[in-house]
C-alpha cells in the first residue's frame, strides 16, 4: 500500500508561535502536560515539556509518622530535652530583658572592629 501523504523534503511553514517561515521538518511539536497540543514551534520557539507540569501524574508515597517512636530522654543544663533547646539570637526574643526566662539565650557571639586610616594628599 502506497503512502497517501507528499514526503515534505522541501515543504515550507510558519512556526504557529513566532510565524517565521521555516522547513517543515525543522519544526517540532509542542507539548505540554504530556499532550501534544498540535502547534508546530521553530528551534528558537520551542521549549521543552516542564516536569513541574507532571505534578499529580505519578504516586508519591511520604509518609510523616515515624514507626516505633521512643521518648526523648536526654535532659540539659536547664532541666528540659536539650534535644529541644532552641536557640534565639535576636533581640528582644531571645537573651532580651526576659524576666521569666522563658526563651533562653546561651549564644556567646564574639566580634571585632578593625580601623580606617584616611590619608590625606
Amino acid at each position: 500500500m502506497a503512502n497517501r501523504f507528499a514526503s515534505a523534503k522541501k515543504a515550507i511553514a510558519l512556526c504557529d508561535v513566532c510565524g517565521f517561515q521555516y522547513k517543515l521538518r525543522e519544526l517540532k511539536d509542542l507539548i505540554v502536560k504530556g499532550r501534544n497540543t498540535n502547534v508546530k514551534a521553530c528551534p528558537e520557539c520551542w521549549s521543552p515539556d516542564h516536569p513541574q507540569l507532571k505534578l499529580g501524574q505519578f504516586p508519591v508515597d511520604d509518609p510523616q509518622a515515624i514507626k516505633d517512636p521512643r521518648v526523648d530522654t536526654s535532659v540539659g543544663s536547664s532541666g528540659e530535652y536539650s534535644s529541644r533547646d532552641i536557640q534565639w539570637g535576636w533581640n528582644p526574643v531571645g537573651g532580651g530583658q526576659d524576666p521569666y526566662n522563658l526563651s533562653p539565650n546561651n549564644l556567646i557571639t564574639y566580634s571585632h572592629v578593625g580601623q580606617v586610616v584616611v590619608i590625606i594628599t
